[in-house]
């Protein structure tokens, strides 16, 4: 058996044409030279997206869908609180400023979550922590729910924190670890739309459910609580990724398996730490980017212009289909285009439609929302592959949900800053209640984020089509001192175990299919 061979579907496109190979050694000034010719579209060839998403095993769509459904779910639970502003804030007898908090006390508490549950994914495997994360999703989507008063409200949604910080880099491991080179593209920008399939289900289940009931705004929370359920009895039913059994067949031949853990650990900070710092940067503007766009929206359209609770949701599901769409084109023409180039090019177009998004006042307005939404998870949807092909192979699910989560942290107070900052800025009350000229805001903050996306992706780094098997991890060759590809021939040779749990001695016999 060849452990040396191409993945099935993998891109072949010669490496000095763009940034296509694993990370090597080069000096600041070459670097700095190269940052624009390897901009350069590397106009790989356009495969039918169908026979892309046909490439994908029965576990390897398992896989992704109960990440993606996960994903899905973690949105939804986030938009709750921003959903619902007004009324909690009239509960707690707050402002609408002070509710925010609790928006960015979430995203401050994330980056906790991340390093947790990240290093527990990466040390013991994706199966498991991946169904904790959703027992705390149930406990703390309830006790909000429960919540009687402005401390308890934020104290449970910083410690729901810690459990949503869990699940994004967990989620783009399951998904895109086996996934077949070519189909990363698509896939990735699939996987990410979860966000805006999140977001649309929040919206419409935040109009059926909030003040439609003598409990308020209570049961979109305790029904946000029960999904989870089925997600976890849906992850119970498939094994471990490939590629998590590959690494750990590998480190148990080392024999001690937290030394060996601990060793991969100073490896990949020796040899990645620039880029680990880089990668925190891009994502602290990519979750300006995402939340500055659409946690205070909503209360944009109903406080400033007037928007009915209909229009509003009307205006959100629109949005949010052109999420999902721009996610997925986008995420797809990555693959042929560059991940950096199709980052940079969809930002401009997003830039040139800020005006629209945050001026129109009246039902035009659905037609900006739509295309603005397009351009910016259009440039999210190239971000999980983008970053799982940046990171290093032994610490990929912590390095992907650490650097977004830290991004988020840095972005924590996106909705706080708005608000805050809106107020400075009133319009005429409408009866007994003040309004504020947040488009202005949300517009000039976003121009700005836009700006600092561009030169940030410029002047990083590209790794398109880089495998993820253990056989291409010169980190985890060097940590374990043995040769991964040896270590992988004995085992299947000696028909042993790949893993200590039972799902994974079963699916120890495909490494062959996975490597060749």
């Amino acid at each position: 058996m060849d452990y040396h061979s191409q993945d099935k579907g993998r891109d072949v496109s010669p490496p000095h044409a763009y940034e296509s190979h694993a990370p090597e050694d080069i000096s600041v000034g070459n670097y700095v030279a190269t940052r624009i010719p390897t901009l350069k579209p590397p106009m790989a060839k356009a495969p039918n997206p169908i026979r892309l998403l046909m490439m994908l095993n029965t576990q390897q769509w398992l896989f992704f869908l109960v990440a993606f459904f996960a994903w899905s779910w973690d949105a939804f639970d986030f938009f709750t609180v921003s959903l619902t502003v007004s009324d909690l804030a009239e509960t707690f007898d707050k402002s609408n400023a002070q509710i925010t908090w609790g928006i960015t006390l979430v995203l401050m508490f994330r980056s906790v979550g991340s390093i947790i549950f990240g290093i527990a994914a990466d040390r013991y495997g994706r199966k498991w922590p991946f169904v904790v994360n959703n027992i705390l999703f149930i406990v703390l989507e309830l006790g909000t729910g429960f919540c009687q008063d402005y401390k308890q409200f934020l104290a449970v949604r910083a410690l729901f924190g810690i459990a949503m910080g869990g699940l994004y880099g967990n989620a783009a491991a399951t998904a895109l670890e086996d996934c077949p080179g070519e189909a990363r593209g698509l896939v990735s920008g699939m996987l990410q739309q979860g966000y805006a399939f999140g977001y649309l289900l929040a919206t419409v289940f935040a109009r059926g459910l909030v003040n439609t009931t003598s409990h308020g705004w209570r049961p979109l929370y305790w029904f946000g609580a029960c999904p989870p359920v089925l997600i976890i009895a849906f992850r119970l039913c498939l094994p471990e990724t490939q590629s998590y059994i590959e690494r750990s067949a590998v480190r148990n031949a080392s024999g001690n398996l937290t030394s060996t853990f601990i060793s991969e650990g100073r490896v990949a900070l020796k040899r990645h730490w620039l880029l680990l710092i880089y990668l925190i940067l891009l994502m602290a503007g990519f979750n300006f980017m995402s939340h500055g766009s659409q946690d205070l929206y909503p209360t944009m359209l109903q406080n400033q212009y007037n928007f009915s609770a209909n229009a509003v949701t009307v205006t959100q599901v629109v949005a949010n289909l052109g999420a999902m769409t721009g996610g997925t084109v986008i995420g797809y023409c990555s693959q042929i285009f560059g991940r950096r180039f199709s980052i940079i090019f969809i930002s401009i177009i997003g830039g040139a439609l800020l005006y629209p998004y945050t001026f129109v006042g009246n039902k035009g307005v659905i037609a900006a929302a739509f295309f603005e939404q397009f351009c910016v998870q259009g440039a999210w949807g190239v971000i999980p592959i983008h970053l799982m092909e940046l990171s290093p192979g032994s610490f990929r699910t912590f390095v992907v949900g650490t650097s977004y989560q830290l991004g988020n942290l840095v972005s924590s107070a996106s909705s706080t800053i708005e608000s805050t900052i809106g107020e400075r800025f009133p319009l005429p009350p409408k009866g007994k209640t003040k309004r504020y000229q947040y488009g202005l805001v949300i517009c000039i903050f976003m121009g700005c984020v836009y700006a600092y996306v561009i030169l940030l992706t410029l002047v990083g780094p590209e790794y398109r089509g880089r495998m993820f098997d253990v056989a291409h991890d010169s980190d985890l060759a060097e940590a374990t001192g043995h040769d991964p590809i040896a270590v992988l021939h004995r085992n299947e040779a000696m028909g042993g175990p790949t893993e200590d749990s039972s799902d994974n001695e079963k699916s120890a016999g495909r490494i062959t299919e996975r490597v060749n």
